[in-house]
């Protein structure tokens, strides 16, 4: 039976439960139909995630060249340097345009969007980037996930567990996305409840979030200026 290949995307400063939230979600599909859930990366070699453990993905980027779907998971730095790079892009774009899912996982999503795979579709990211998502011609949609025909992309980081689990269903039904539900016992009742969004605008997260970072991103971004222009207008 031919296999349809879900690839999730490894890179250097990938946030690790971006990456490992959907996986878990998504893995146990090999079980209830013709798909095959793996990681793919430039190398086979380890890479430090933005939690400074490491991660070696399972198959390079030349075995899985036409995957059924593509995950993205995101960070802070990574993406940024991950949208640089040429090769990686490359591989992006020439996956991303045949395959039948993309997905993505908090600023996951920018990657898609730089690579030109979102133009016009409705997507989301990392609430911190939502504006950026927008200069890169999506659709940026506050919600915690949002699905526009091949596309279905997370918010921030736990989001994407979220999003694992519409795709499950999208893939082999609700009910067996109700059963992985169970398996993995995800059913948050967070101690602080709900997230208070109003609180967060007011608070000035935002800027305590990304500014120790803006030197970085700045000199990562030196001489492109068309990235610059997005993602620190």
């Amino acid at each position: 039976m031919h296999k349809k290949v879900i690839a999730f995307v490894v890179y250097p400063e990938v946030t690790p439960l971006d990456l490992v939230g959907p996986l878990q979600v998504l893995k146990p599909l090999e079980n209830f139909g013709p798909f095959e859930v793996v990681t793919v990366g430039e190398r086979l070699e380890p890479i430090t995630t933005d939690l400074g453990m490491r991660i070696v993905p399972e198959r390079t980027f030349a075995e899985v060249p036409v995957p059924f779907a593509l995950v993205l998971p995101g960070g802070l730095l990574g993406p940024i340097q991950a949208m640089t790079n040429d090769a990686f892009m490359a591989y992006v774009r020439s996956a991303g345009a045949t395959a039948e899912v993309l997905a993505s996982v908090c600023t996951g999503s920018l990657i898609l969007a730089a690579a030109g795979l979102l133009e016009g579709r409705k997507a989301t990211t990392h609430w911190s980037f939502l504006d950026s998502l927008d200069r890169f011609g999506a659709r940026a949609t506050r919600e915690r996930w949002v699905e526009d025909g091949r596309v279905i992309t997370a918010a921030g980081v736990s989001a994407g567990i979220d999003m694992g689990l519409a795709l499950a269903a999208r893939l082999a039904g609700d009910t067996v996305a109700r059963n992985i539900q169970a398996i993995i016992e995800y059913d948050p009742k967070p101690p602080f409840g709900a997230v208070d969004w109003d609180q967060v605008e007011r608070s000035g997260l935002k800027r305590a979030l990304l500014t120790p970072y803006a030197s970085a991103i700045q000199k990562i971004l030196e001489g492109r200026p068309e990235l610059m222009a997005k993602l620190l207008p």
